[in-house]
């Protein structure tokens, strides 16, 4: 297959849906978009199709080794290569109004297994199909909560995870420097999902477009940045 392969979490709705859109418009893009809910990622996926898109679907938990390593395996048999990895799938679980202190053990452990424990996972799993075309690109699709420099009360879970997902985007561009893989996060903003809500001021395409961007970098573009709007932003 002589299309870039790129791979997309939590695909099926939001912003994964409208990532796996944009990189299929782009000219020599395939697709693979993935979800938990296989009636819900191929309905996706057949949308996608329909528009004229080179997409697929292929089910995956990124909460589960198993399923990452079924992914893993059935990609480099059926694809022979990845070239881009979106890290999208994400969950929020704190109940509105949580604070640090009343928080829920389970809520953490749930929230760093998706936000934090699957992109490693992941990346763990296909980066080495990367290694072997000296080519990658991976976005870590972070939050602006996640930021150190303006850290606030409430969704502690998800503001954590997050935070963590940044630091593994530095650790692993610095790992990966010279390779000619990038590695970077971004921040949707505040995005019309049904995580955001309706009050949301922004458009998927708007929240999607960075990620795309990222996605689709030069050789010559930037790693282990955090990036709103392709501008970087403080970690």
């Amino acid at each position: 297959m002589d299309k870039r392969i790129a791979i997309v979490t939590g695909g099926n709705r939001g912003i994964g849906f409208e990532i796996c859109r944009q990189l299929g418009r782009h000219g020599g893009v395939h697709v693979v978009l993935t979800a938990r809910d296989g009636t819900k990622g191929n309905a996706a996926a057949r949308k996608l199709r329909d528009e004229g898109l080179d997409v697929e679907f292929y089910p995956l938990d990124v909460t589960s080794e198993r399923s990452v390593k079924t992914f893993a395996g059935w990609l480099e048999s059926a694809c022979k290569r990845c070239d881009i990895l979106v890290n999208n799938a994400g969950v929020m679980l704190d109940p509105r109004g949580s604070r640090v202190l009343d928080s829920k053990l389970v809520t953490w452990r749930d929230t760093l297994e998706t936000n934090l424990i699957g992109p490693l996972l992941l990346a763990q799993a296909l980066v080495p199909l990367m290694k072997r075309n000296g080519y990658g690109r991976i976005v870590n699709v972070s939050s602006g909560q996640g930021q150190l420099s303006d850290m606030g009360v409430g969704t502690p879970a998800y503001r954590v995870s997050k935070t963590a997902l940044n630091a593994l985007t530095r650790t692993l561009a610095a790992d990966l420097k010279g390779s000619g893989i990038l590695v970077n996060s971004m921040c949707p903003g505040w995005v019309k999902t049904d995580m955001g809500g309706a009050g949301a001021p922004r458009t998927v395409e708007q929240g999607a477009d960075t990620a795309v961007w990222l996605a689709t970098l030069p050789d010559d573009g930037p790693s282990g940045d955090f990036f709103r709007d392709r501008r970087p932003i403080p970690w």
